[in-house]
This record gives C-alpha cells, structure tokens and sequence, in this order.
C-alpha cells in the first residue's frame, strides 16, 4: 500500500493541478484507475496574502502548520505544499511539523541537475523570486540562476495575482512571459523554472523558447514516487 499524501494547498488552480496530476500519473505505478490516499487542506488565499502584503512570514507559517496538523489528524504520511511562494515559510514549520515535507525547489533543482542544465532563470511571484527560497537549492547543486528585472517581477506578480490565480489566462499572459524568458535566454539560461504553480497552466516546452520545469508537476510526481518506494509506518 502506498503512502498517504497530505497537500498543504495555497492558491486553487496550481493545488488544483498538482491534485490532478498525483491521481492521473498514479496509474503508470500502480494500476488503471490507481493512485495513492490523498488529503488536501486549505485556508483561503486570502488569509495567506494578508501576512505576505505585511510580511508576517511567522504567520503564513501558522496557516501552514495549521493545515499540517488537520492533514496529520486525516492520516497522511508526508506532506507536499504546492505553492512556490509560501516556501519561504517553512523553515518555521519543519521543526513543529507534525509530518515530513517535500521541499519544492529541492525537487526543481534535483530534476535540472538530472537534465544537464546549468544556468535557470526564475519566474514567480515578485515575493518568491526575491527570496532566496530557489537561489539557496540551486546553489547547494551547483547551479546558477537568473532573477527577472524589477519591471519584469512587478508585471509578473500582477499576471499571477489578478489573473491567474483566478483562472483567467490571456494571450497577453503568455506573450509577457514569453518575452522575460527570451531575454533570459539571451543571458546564458538553458531553462526556466515556473516557479509558481499557476504558470504551468499558460506556459510549456511547446510555447517556450527556454525548457521548461514545472514545479507544480514535478512536485507531484516526486510524491507519487516517494509514496510508492515508502510504506506506511504501522499506526
């Protein structure tokens, strides 16, 4: 029997993909139809982004712990957050958390180290991709990295919180993003991470002129395989 995977979930349409893709890519282990238990908890992005706006890092940790604790109660083996941004949080909730994680950069970087890359521009968040939450991962393999400018992360935080967050994706979405990894492949980048879970839903290796590392699908995948190789513990 599989591990029983708890998602610690954030914002809708990146939990809502990372969600599909556990129990879709579940059959190839384990048999039609098949997929690991899955638990997934939520509190409302909203009273995760009033500690973001004020830069109360503590208490996302709290929201976070919080649904830690609920999925625990539920069962779950391990956990998996898929929201990029809230990483920056976790350091506060490891050491009270009543279950492991999966680190989501951890799992990008592994993956990139694994596909010969070298040099990975970042997408994101304006808060993610100013933290060191990819910077101290990619480093730790060798890896260099590349942030957008100061335009690029103020109009891409805006594309993520007021459109794609809600499910809005425009052409002009995509054609923004589309720019920022041009240029960043003209800076030496041989990849790009979509370092936040909604963006793999506009952007692909089919219209992306860097390759692409999903962070919200490797993290799936990465608990599918960690779910299948770790039995449970007896209760």
């Amino acid at each position: 029997m599989p591990q029983h995977i708890g998602i610690v979930a954030c914002s809708a349409e990146g939990a809502a993909l990372c969600y599909r893709t556990v129990c879709i890519e579940g059959a190839p282990l384990l048999g039609p139809h098949d997929h690991p238990d899955v638990s997934m908890h939520t509190h409302s992005l909203g009273q995760y982004m009033k500690c973001i706006y004020r830069g109360d890092w503590q208490g996302v940790g709290d929201l976070m712990l919080s649904s830690a604790d609920k999925l625990a109660r539920c069962g779950a083996d391990f956990l998996i957050c898929p929201d990029n941004t809230i990483h920056q949080a976790l350091p506060y909730v490891e050491a009270r958390s009543p279950l492991p994680w999966l680190h989501i950069a951890e799992v990008v970087a592994a993956h990139a180290v694994e596909r010969g890359f070298r040099r990975l521009g970042l997408t994101g968040t304006r808060y993610l991709v100013d933290s060191e939450v990819y910077p101290q991962k990619l480093m730790a393999r060798g890896l260099e990295y590349l942030r957008p400018d100061q335009e690029e992360r103020a109009e891409m935080n805006r594309i993520i919180l007021d459109e794609l967050v809600y499910g809005v994706f425009k052409p002009e979405a995509v054609s923004y993003f589309q720019r920022v990894i041009g240029r960043m492949q003209q800076q030496g980048c041989d990849a790009v991470v979509l370092g936040c879970t909604e963006i793999p839903l506009i952007l692909s290796d089919a219209n992306s002129r860097l390759a692409t590392l999903d962070s919200t699908r490797l993290l799936a995948r990465a608990a599918l395989r960690r779910a299948v190789s770790h039995p449970p513990v007896p209760a």
